[in-house]
Parts: structure tokens; C-alpha cells; sequence
């Protein structure tokens, strides 16, 4: 697989519930991490001693994170209503030649910056709420 520019890697939402997802306007850097619990289940009779885990146990999460300038659009508005509002709502994660995640995350954190010769900027997390799908490029 050749280099991937980092700027296809886009986190978008459905701004009306519908399934059309938009871009968030303005971001600069977007991540997406997946996570997965483990399950020990080592015991005295543990081969070698070696630690074993409980294969499909565990809980499964992914968070995702971008980092941007403040540009005031319909997708800020929209971010903003859903954390006040402390819902779950849809989202895409776009990974470039990997594929596409969707489903449901709720916003966790949404931070505002700005330095007085600079521009405002925003970061936001969002938590996985549910089970995601993904869709393979």
C-alpha cells in the first residue's frame, strides 16, 4: 500500500438524521483508535505458565479525535448541539484505502482555543456508543 495523505482521513456526521453525512468543517488532524478488553483466564494449569485469554470476550470500543480552525459552519452548530445535548449520534470515520467506520458515537469533549495574533481553533473526542459497522475500500 502506497502513502496516504493524511488529509482524506475525515470524520463526518449526519447534520439532519437522515443518513447524509457531512464533513466537520475545518479540521487539520483527525485519529481513530480502536480498543479491545482482554479477559484473563490463566490458572494453575495454564500451559508454561503462560497467561491465556478468553477469545470474543471483553468489550470493544473505538474513540476518535480531530483538532481544527474554527470556521462557525452548520457542522460546528450541529457538534455543539449534540454535546449540550448530551446525545448519541451517527458518524463516519473516512480511513483512506482502509475502509469506512459508522455508527453510533456520543461527543465527549469539545475544547476552544485562540492566541491573540492567531486564529480560534477547536478540538473534539468522541466515544463509540454502540456497535459500529465497517465497510472495506
Amino acid at each position: 500500500m502506497a502513502a496516504q495523505n493524511g488529509k482524506d482521513l475525515l470524520i463526518k456526521l449526519d447534520l439532519t438524521g437522515g443518513g447524509q453525512f457531512t464533513t466537520i468543517a475545518g479540521l487539520r488532524a483527525t485519529r481513530i483508535s480502536f480498543n479491545a478488553e482482554t479477559v484473563d483466564v490463566t490458572s494453575l494449569e495454564s500451559q508454561g505458565g503462560w497467561r491465556e485469554l478468553l477469545g470474543g470476550a471483553g468489550v470493544r470500543s473505538a474513540s476518535v479525535s480531530g483538532s481544527g480552525v474554527f470556521v462557525d459552519s452548520a457542522t460546528d452548530d450541529r457538534a455543539r448541539q449534540i454535546f449540550f445535548g448530551s446525545t448519541v449520534e451517527q458518524f463516519q470515520v473516512i480511513i483512506p484505502d482502509f475502509g469506512i467506520v459508522e455508527g453510533p458515537f456520543q461527543i465527549t469533549s469539545i475544547e476552544y482555543a485562540g492566541s491573540y495574533n492567531g486564529e480560534a481553533t477547536y478540538e473534539l473526542s468522541l466515544a463509540s456508543a454502540g456497535a459500529l459497522n465497517f465497510t472495506a475500500i
